[in-house]
């Protein structure tokens, strides 16, 4: 029989929930969600996700299965802020100013590269998603490096003020946006939401936008058809 510590490292990972690491500065926390029946010979598109403002890696990896059960590893991680006060007992954000950013892009960057080492992931599908304050950075992020991402989603977001986020226009061409939004969002309004929409269709992104009936939260639907819109996407890169 083989040792115990072979046996280990040779068993097929399991659907579920398993935490780790990557390492910079300071050790930042990833959550990963692995799919029902996961194959390692099979490349897996990768959905990093990120938080609204008070959530944590914990929270947004949970909706992971109601996106897919099977399509996708996702990653969820945890805002570079911590939050304390009346409106927050526990939670973080992803700050404000040119330090937060380089370190969030740092954060991204090194979690994609720590899950293409541990699972089978396909270069060229890892989609960054996110929610609210999580979808204004993923805007940030995806948009400014348009070479690192096969595309952006944004569940009750908008385009954080002052980013020069399309400063890559030529490279963001074709690019496929995923644009959902709450018909009642006070926290981030419909009217501003689209008019980020125009933003993106003006400098020829391929964008897919949907509405639902509720205010800033999540609602079941928007996951369904972030679904739908990744596996329509490969679909069509595997007809090309």
């Amino acid at each position: 029989m083989l040792p115990t510590e072979i046996l280990q490292k040779v068993e097929k990972p399991r659907e579920g929930f398993y935490s780790t690491k990557v390492l910079g500065s300071d050790a930042f926390p990833v959550r990963v969600f692995l799919p029902h029946g996961y194959e390692p010979n099979y490349p897996y598109p990768l959905v990093v996700m990120l938080h609204g403002k008070g959530g944590d890696e914990e929270k947004i990896i949970k909706l992971a299965p109601k996106i897919s059960r099977r399509n996708f590893i996702c990653i969820g991680l945890r805002g570079t802020k911590s939050l304390t006060n009346q409106e927050f007992q526990q939670g973080f954000s992803w700050g404000m100013g040119h330090d937060q950013d380089a370190c969030l892009e740092e954060y991204i960057f090194k979690a994609v590269e720590m899950a293409r080492r541990q699972y089978h992931i396909h270069s060229e599908r890892v989609f960054l998603a996110g929610f609210c304050e999580g979808a204004s950075q993923a805007y940030r992020v995806g948009l400014s490096h348009p070479d690192k991402f096969a595309g952006v989603a944004s569940l009750n977001g908008l385009i954080p003020q002052g980013c020069r986020i399309l400063s890559r226009l030529n490279e963001l061409r074709g690019k496929p946006v995923f644009h959902a939004h709450g018909l009642v969002n006070s926290v981030a309004p419909l009217g501003q939401a689209q008019r980020d929409q125009k933003l993106l269709v003006n400098g020829g992104m391929m964008v897919t936008s949907r509405t639902y009936p509720t205010n800033h939260r999540i609602h079941v639907d928007m996951l369904r058809d972030l679904n739908a819109w990744i596996v329509d996407w490969i679909v069509r890169e595997d007809e090309m």
